[in-house]
C-alpha cells in the first residue's frame, strides 16, 4: 500500500472512530423533527428548601419528598432534567428573583404580593394553615391564639395568618427560620403553639406520637392556600411547565405520587378549576 493511500484510510478510521464515540452521548429525540436529530436534555436549577417535611426534606444527603416526585414527574414530561438544590427559605427567593436558579419549588403560597415579583405556574396543591398545640391545650381556634405565645416559621403565610389575628410586631409571635425550629420551640415549653400548613403539623403529629400534640383547624379564620412553582418574572419555561403540569395532574400520575405520601386521593378538579 502506498504511503499516502494509507494515511488517507487510517485518518479516516480515526474519522469513523470518533463518530462511533459520539453516538453514546445522553440524548433525547427532538419532537417534531422530520430528520430524526437529536438534542441533549437541557438541565435546570432548581431550588428548595429542605426543612419542610413531607414536601422536602434530607434524608442520609438526600433531597426528597412529595414536592421532589412531583417535579420530576413535570420535568420530565417537560423534557428537562434537573438539578433539586437546598438553599434555605429566604436565599430561595433571592436566587429566583436574580435569575441565578431557574425556578424554585418548596410549598410555596401563590398570592398576589408574591406575584408582583415572580410569576407562578398554575397550582398543583391545595394547603391550608392550622394550628399544632399540646394535648389538652385550651387552644380550639384561631381567636384563641390571643395572649399565647405562638411559634411560626418566618416569611410563611402561618406567619401572615399569626399577624392577621394578634397584629404585627406583637411580641408573643416568635418567628423561625424553619418549622422545624418552630414546633421544637412549642415542645420545648417555649411556644403554645405552632401556626402552620396542614400537611406539615399532621404529618409531624403522626410521626411523632410520643410527644403528644394534636392539630386544630379553623377553616373559618385560614383560607385555603395554593402552591406553585415560582419562576422569575417573565420565564419562558412557566408555559412549557404549565402544560407539563397539566399533563401530570390529567394521566393519574399525580393522583398516584400523593397517594403514595399522604395516603389519600386529590381533589384535582379544584386545582383545575383555580387555574
Amino acid at each position: 500500500m502506498k504511503k499516502g493511500l494509507f494515511i488517507s484510510v487510517l485518518m479516516l478510521s480515526f474519522l469513523f472512530l470518533l463518530a462511533a464515540c459520539g453516538t453514546s452521548q445522553e440524548t433525547t429525540s427532538g419532537e417534531g423533527s422530520e430528520s430524526g436529530e437529536t438534542e441533549e436534555k437541557k438541565t435546570l436549577r432548581v431550588v428548595t428548601d429542605a426543612a419542610y417535611a413531607p414536601f422536602e426534606y434530607q434524608d442520609k444527603g438526600e433531597i426528597v419528598g412529595f414536592d421532589v416526585d412531583f417535579i420530576e414527574a413535570v420535568a420530565e414530561e417537560a423534557g428537562y432534567e434537573i438539578e433539586i438544590e437546598h438553599v434555605g427559605w429566604d436565599p430561595l427567593f433571592v436566587e429566583i428573583k436574580d435569575e441565578i436558579a431557574d425556578f424554585g419549588i418548596s410549598a410555596i403560597t401563590i398570592n398576589d404580593d408574591r406575584k408582583q415579583t415572580y410569576d407562578f405556574s398554575v397550582p398543583y396543591f391545595l394547603s391550608t394553615n392550622k394550628i399544632l398545640v399540646p394535648e389538652g391545650s385550651d387552644i380550639a381556634s384561631a381567636a384563641d391564639l390571643e395572649g399565647k405565645v405562638v411559634a411560626v416559621q418566618a416569611g410563611t403565610t402561618g406567619q401572615e395568618a399569626v399577624e392577621g389575628i394578634m397584629g404585627k410586631n406583637n411580641k408573643n409571635m416568635k418567628q423561625f427560620e424553619n418549622n422545624n425550629l418552630a414546633i421544637m420551640e412549642l415542645t420545648s415549653g417555649g411556644a403554645d403553639a405552632v401556626v402552620a400548613d396542614n400537611t406539615v403539623v399532621e404529618e409531624y403529629v403522626k410521626n411523632n406520637p410520643d410527644q403528644k400534640l394534636t392539630v386544630v383547624e379553623d377553616t373559618e379564620s385560614f383560607a385555603s392556600e395554593y402552591y406553585g412553582l415560582m419562576f422569575p418574572k417573565g420565564s419562558e419555561l412557566k408555559a412549557e411547565f404549565d402544560e407539563a403540569i397539566n399533563k401530570v395532574l390529567d394521566s393519574g400520575k399525580y393522583a398516584e405520587i400523593y397517594n403514595e405520601w399522604f395516603g389519600s386521593d386529590p381533589d384535582v378538579e379544584n386545582l383545575k378549576a383555580q387555574q
